[in-house]
């Protein structure tokens, strides 16, 4: 009996070691690659299309090549749990119809409501009548090379591929050809093949550090990244495009990252720049340096969050701003929508023209052209608008409009409203971009102007 006992007993002992070198091995496998993967797939979508080609890139670099009628041509990155995506505007130019389908198998319609080609960014919506999941932000400002990172995206239309290399260079001015010229690239050699245009590049902890976005034809182990801290901004640009010209909560933010301690996580937080006068916020008491924490509930890290909050929101709502100012937190209500003339004249421009703009002080403009007595810089650009066919830009600063200078809405609208406006066209318009002054035309359609 104590014979038989004593063999059971080792039995047991055996199978539980067994088992317990199994779930050693489980764990073990579970490297912090796989974490991150499992992190950010579920905001990794692929975007299928019908489109008529153009190669338009040189033959030493090229996009992805989606196809005329592709499936898993490109990949998506869920940005707001709303269903808006971003992927790379290559991706989805002179498409006739997108369909993205998410990683649990779902398929939907999109539809393209942004873009930045100079930036080659573009902006889906989806709709859907759930939450979304969405990609962890991390910051390409720290990023150093021989580092790991992980692509994940549709290569050859193989949906949610993963693939490791390292980060083999920074800041690569890369160009495709005489009209598009990419800068401050992330070089990898991770494996990104056609079919990943538009998805992430992660660092190992899953967040994203960039937006793959070529590789250079006939080689083995070079491609390249739009950095995210430069993604942000564009994408920011792109969810403001979409908000109503009277919603203008008078904020200009900057983004701001903390990366001098290596044993934590890069902290990011939005530092309000400068408050328009007049404006809700300048009403509600904000001022420059006031580091914004949670509008309407959204948690605010930068401009994008800010962006993200306003969407939606009614042209007369209130806004609801929580705010660090020093070690103290405040909390104000900001009315969005005030009844104005120059609302009135914000409409009329960003109906006719597709700018959204913010007042510049004559000492800014000055540097360039001493005779200038202000401007109006360039906030958003409308997709498809006569702005964006101009090549009008974020950051160029509008300072002529036909004969007369812009300081205000008031002064764009005169023109716009004009009785010999018809007699204008094209539209001449005079900018500083670069430290330089420019002229172009915007190309408007009389019937615009009613």
């Amino acid at each position: 009996m104590d014979r038989q006992l004593v063999k059971w007993t080792g039995l047991v002992a055996a199978i539980s070691a067994a088992w317990g070198l199994v779930w050693a091995s489980a764990a073990a496998r579970r490297t912090a690659i796989v974490k991150a993967v499992e992190r950010a797939r579920p905001a990794v979508v692929s975007i299928q299309s019908e489109r008529t080609v153009r190669n338009t890139a040189s033959d030493e670099f090229v996009h992805p090549p989606p196809g005329s009628r592709s499936s898993g041509m490109g990949t998506g990155i869920i940005l707001d749990p709303r269903g808006y995506i971003l992927t790379n505007h290559h991706v989805v130019e002179d498409v006739s119809s997108i369909r993205v389908l998410l990683v649990d198998g779902s398929s939907y319609a999109a539809r393209l409501v942004a873009r930045d080609r100079e930036n080659d960014l573009a902006l889906l919506k989806i709709e859907v009548a759930r939450s979304l999941p969405t990609i962890p932000i991390g910051t390409s400002s720290d990023l150093m090379l021989g580092e790991t990172v992980i692509a994940i995206g549709n290569a050859f239309g193989y949906e949610h591929s993963v693939t490791v290399g390292v980060i083999s260079a920074l800041g690569r001015n890369v160009a495709l050809n005489r009209d598009i010229v990419y800068k401050g690239l992330i070089q990898t050699d991770a494996s990104i093949n056609p079919g990943n245009s538009g998805g992430p590049l992660l660092n190992v902890d899953g967040e994203l550090i960039g937006v793959n976005v070529a590789i250079r034809a006939g080689a083995q182990g070079i491609a390249f990244a739009l950095p995210v801290d430069q993604v942000l901004r564009v994408a920011a640009d792109l969810f403001a495009s979409l908000r109503p010209a009277e919603i203008r909560p008078g904020l200009v933010l900057r983004d701001c990252v903390d990366v001098s301690d290596a044993n934590r996580p890069a902290r990011r937080w939005a530092s309000v720049e400068r408050v328009e006068a007049d404006s809700p916020a300048a009403r509600a008491g904000i001022q420059p340096g006031d580091v914004l924490l949670e509008a309407n509930g959204w948690p605010i890290a930068h401009g994008l969050d800010w962006e993200r909050a306003l969407l939606d929101l009614p042209a007369d709502d209130t806004l609801r701003l929580r705010f660090r100012r020093g070690n103290e937190e405040q909390t104000v209500q900001l009315a969005l929508h005030r009844s104005s003339p120059d609302n009135h004249a914000a409409e009329l421009v960003w109906r006719v023209l597709g700018l959204r703009l913010s007042p510049v002080s004559a000492e800014q403009v000055r540097r360039v052209q001493a005779s200038l007595r202000g401007g109006m810089m360039v906030v958003s650009v409308a997709p498809n608008s006569p702005a964006e066919r101009a090549g009008i830009q974020p950051g160029d600063v509008l300072i002529g409009l036909h004969l007369w200078e812009t300081l205000s809405y008031d002064n764009l609208a005169y023109v716009l409203r004009h009785p010999d406006r018809n007699s204008f066209l094209p539209l001449r318009y005079f900018i500083i971009r670069n430290g330089s002054v420019q002229r172009g035309y915007f190309h408007i359609g009389e019937d615009t102007w009613r």
